[in-house]
């Protein structure tokens, strides 16, 4: 039997571990000057990545130069430039060339594969015309070597497989071209799969035929699956047939925000024993509840009757007649404006994520000049204000570091891995 006076050392010396165990993941408490500061110097150690942006639609615009500095809030100034992704603290960004949904003929299919094709040029026009600020990125390697060069880090994805038509060498083209995950639908069904938002035909038919083929295909040639935008069936089809980690580029919690575009839990479990990634989306609509504005709602009501779903805007093919959408929905958002989602509302979605299966699977994707943007974060320029909340709930440098970019450079090296 061991001794009073040992077993009430050894009993300190446990209770002394736990304190400080239980100290270590305290939330950090510093007045808000500090905080920033600690944030900003963890970004200067990490890579931090957004995955998912939809600015090329802007760089197509002879007005707009993502090289120059735009002020935030001004119109035509957009949620992202070069200069701001430096105030940010934002080492990488996934510019989405993003392609509306439209008919499944020959006919559409190659206009869609010509925007597809113009919105990509755009990056690589971008890269060219600011060697100094920025560089094109394929592998996580690539990402690092620019980071340490001081420049800002451009990946390439496509939002909506609308482009590939029926041809799958078309997916071998885009990977040449740097294109490293396709999200496989967006707002309506496709040849692909079937959307997490369209319900015309109230079955949800999951991965087609065709799109098995283009799960492996995407496989073989290293470009990342992204399951954003589809329904639950193809959710889980798609996890079937692939041979590698799978990611949402910019989705949530559907357990905190009730929304068709959020992945459940049993969803998010999944995602994470197949080692993919989920990424937060900065819309409010998938962040929370929206709050009651009965004004802003028959405003909105009579607008979707005119032009459909606002979700699905982008989908319009006729350019003048989605302009002009738009248009009046911001009009309808200026004069009711929306009570967007905090910060605090997208950590929120990160702490479920890591409770239910580890700090590994999450990550961030904005969805800025998409939709995206939250009442203290609406812009590219406040990134690091993320890291200055998980900062406060007690997340360590290592963490942050998986949540900003580790995690999904885990799974893109992966999918390259794989396809080798």
């Amino acid at each position: 039997m061991a001794k009073p006076d040992r077993f009430i050392g050894t009993l300190l010396a446990a209770l002394s571990v736990t304190v400080l165990v239980a100290c270590s993941a305290a939330p950090v408490r510093l007045d808000e000057a500090s905080l920033e500061a600690k944030a900003r110097s963890i970004h200067a150690r990490i890579l931090s990545v957004d995955t998912h942006c939809d600015t090329p639609m802007m760089m197509l615009r002879g007005s707009f130069d993502i090289g120059q500095r735009h002020e935030p809030g001004k119109p035509g100034s957009g949620l992202i430039d070069l200069p701001r992704m430096k105030e940010g603290c934002l080492d990488a960004l996934f510019f989405g060339a993003f392609v509306g949904q439209g008919p499944l003929t020959p006919e559409a299919y190659a206009k869609a594969k010509d925007q597809a094709d113009r919105l990509i040029a755009a990056v690589d026009a971008m890269c060219v015309q600011y060697p100094d600020l920025v560089e094109k990125a394929t592998t996580p390697a690539d990402a690092w070597r620019i980071k340490a060069a001081g420049k800002r880090i451009a990946f390439i994805g496509m939002e909506n497989g609308y482009p590939i038509g029926t041809d799958l060498s078309f997916i071998q083209a885009y990977a040449k071209k740097g294109v490293r995950y396709i999200t496989l639908c967006h707002s309506a069904d496709n040849q692909i799969c079937d959307s997490s938002t369209d319900r015309r035909n109230p079955e949800d038919k999951g991965l087609s035929e065709f799109g098995r083929r283009v799960v492996a295909e995407c496989n073989r040639n290293g470009i990342m699956i992204d399951v954003s935008h589809m329904s639950d069936k193809s959710f889980t089809d798609v996890l079937a047939a692939s041979q590698a980690p799978i990611f949402a580029s910019h989705s949530c919690c559907r357990a905190l925000c009730d929304n068709p575009r959020n992945l459940t839990d049993d969803m998010i479990k999944a995602l994470a024993k197949k080692g993919g990634v989920l990424q937060m989306c900065f819309l409010s609509d998938y962040l929370r509840a929206p709050r009651a504005n009965p004004a802003r709602d028959q405003a909105l009501k009579e607008l979707e009757a005119k032009y459909g779903p606002q979700r699905n805007l982008r989908g319009i093919a006729d350019e003048a007649k989605r302009a002009q959408a738009m248009q009046e929905f911001r009009d309808v958002n200026q004069k009711y404006p929306l009570a967007l989602a905090s910060v605090k509302d997208v950590v929120d979605h990160i702490d479920h994520i890591v409770k239910l299966v580890g700090v590994d699977y999450v990550g961030i994707g904005t969805d800025f000049d998409g939709g995206g943007g939250i009442s203290d974060c609406p812009d590219v320029s406040r990134m690091f204000r993320v890291t200055m909340e998980l900062l406060r709930r007690g997340y360590n440098e290592k963490e942050i570091g998986k949540i900003w970019g580790g995690n999904v450079m885990r799974v893109l090296q992966k999918v390259i891995d794989t396809a080798a």
